[in-house]
């Protein structure tokens, strides 16, 4: 820039010796270029730029601290201190276990065992201490395999149920425990196992999956076959 200013101030210099001063009352232009190029040159850049790093001039306004929301325990507490109530009210109801009572039935379905306890009450039906509609999920199928015998012989709101189930899964379980419940009814009377035999509700159903064999891709799936 002050190389550029020194250039300038030359220029005016040679327009001052080149121009004539025969009016006095109108001075030669040069006096007020030789005025702009002392302004020129008493201008700098860097007073112009901002010593600033631009990180620090950029704001958000609108910003707003990050907050992370604690997941709401509520259900799940609740959950859990039903399951402790029905826990209690399962080891009230069935003093020594389920091999100490009376009216006890087995049912097995592909890997599932149920275990099953009869008593007079109003209906409920309990599943490994949690309530039979959350235990299966709500799935209307499964609900109506545990209670097909009982509403088929009118019993659905005389009797409770209580049920030890493992392994395999909720269909299999369900089937078991619809099994179970048909063979513990039998104990009740034996003029039960007419109507349940009707129904198909005394036969084990014995289907289970088919093993794979060896050189194929499933129990019966082959390799795709290629002549050459």
């Amino acid at each position: 820039m002050r190389q550029l200013a020194y250039v300038i101030h030359s220029k005016v210099q040679t327009l001052q010796i080149l121009t004539p001063t025969a009016n006095p009352s109108h001075p030669p232009m040069a006096t007020s270029i030789s005025a702009l190029t002392s302004s020129l040159s008493s201008l700098s850049f860097s007073s112009q730029i901002s010593q600033k790093p631009v990180f620090q001039s950029l704001s958000f306004p609108y910003s707003k601290s990050l907050s992370f929301k604690t997941p709401n325990l509520t259900i799940a507490a609740a959950a859990a201190v039903e399951t402790a109530d029905l826990k209690t009210l399962v080891k009230s109801r069935l003093p020594g276990g389920f091999a100490a009572q009376n009216i006890i039935g087995t049912g097995r379905r592909k890997n599932a065992i149920a275990r099953v306890v009869l008593q007079e009450g109003s209906g409920k039906i309990i599943i490994n201490y949690r309530d039979a509609n959350e235990y299966l999920q709500g799935n209307p199928l499964w609900l109506q395999y545990v209670k097909t015998p009982l509403t088929t012989l009118g019993y659905e709101s005389s009797y409770d149920v209580f049920v030890k189930a493992q392994g395999g899964g909720l269909s299999g379980q369900a089937q078991a425990i619809s099994l179970g419940i048909a063979r513990a009814l039998l104990k009740v009377s034996e003029s039960h196992r007419s109507p349940l035999r009707e129904e198909g509700l005394l036969t084990r159903d014995s289907r289970v999956v088919e093993r794979k064999k060896v050189g194929l891709k499933k129990a019966r799936k082959r390799p795709q076959f290629s002549k050459r």
